[in-house]
């Protein structure tokens, strides 16, 4: 997030700011709390989303002081402490996906689409189960680039790995999800489902 034409400051600027005003770190929350609670919910379900987030951003703002604040957004900063909140609820994470196998809807998307008819479900539950397969490390590239909408290099500063790593990790990702849904693992077929 760049500052604006409207002067509004970038992620960066708060975060120097908060320094010496604190109550200015809320603003940093104001701006990304509900994407993020988003992303946290249709990982772990919303009964845990608005801890993690909670605990997300207590912890920036006790890390604040080593924010790089050559960067504009913040947004690779916060999903990267989320992703390891993330990771400490594996075990909830797969449960959801199993449960969404099972069942056909999810939960967390459902509301916000008016219908879900058979093949919409039918996928939803392959996706799940490709989902509850892959490796953590495989899985969160994938979601952070599908879910958050995170570019590359987003991710790689989010999860303190090199984009190489980023790239081989999504490629795996998305082959082995795209196998499970039954389609090709061709490398000349789109990408179509999955690209940020």
């Amino acid at each position: 997030m760049i500052a604006e034409e409207s002067g509004r400051a970038d992620d960066a600027e708060l975060i120097r700011r908060s320094e010496r005003a604190p109550e200015v770190f809320a603003d940093l929350f104001d701006r990304h709390a509900p994407a993020l609670r988003r992303y946290v919910a249709r990982r772990l379900g919303p009964s845990l989303a608005d801890d993690i987030v909670s605990d997300a951003f207590l912890a920036a703002f006790r890390r604040r002081h080593r924010y790089d604040t050559s960067q504009p957004d913040a947004r690779p900063w916060l999903y990267g402490i989320s992703a390891r909140l993330i990771s400490r609820h594996r075990r909830v994470e797969i449960r959801l996906y199993r449960a969404l196998v099972r069942s056909g809807v999810d939960e967390i998307a459902a509301p916000y689409t008016e219908r879900v008819d058979d093949r919409v479900a039918a996928q939803q539950a392959g996706l799940a189960a490709a989902l509850a397969e892959l490796s953590p490390g495989d899985r969160e590239v994938l979601l952070l680039v599908a879910w958050a909408e995170m570019s590359y290099q987003d991710v790689a500063r989010a999860l303190d790995i090199p984009v190489g790593t980023v790239a081989s990790r999504l490629h795996r990702a998305r082959a082995k999800t795209r196998q499970a849904l039954g389609g090709t693992n061709s490398a000349t077929t789109r990408e179509e489902s999955f690209d940020g």
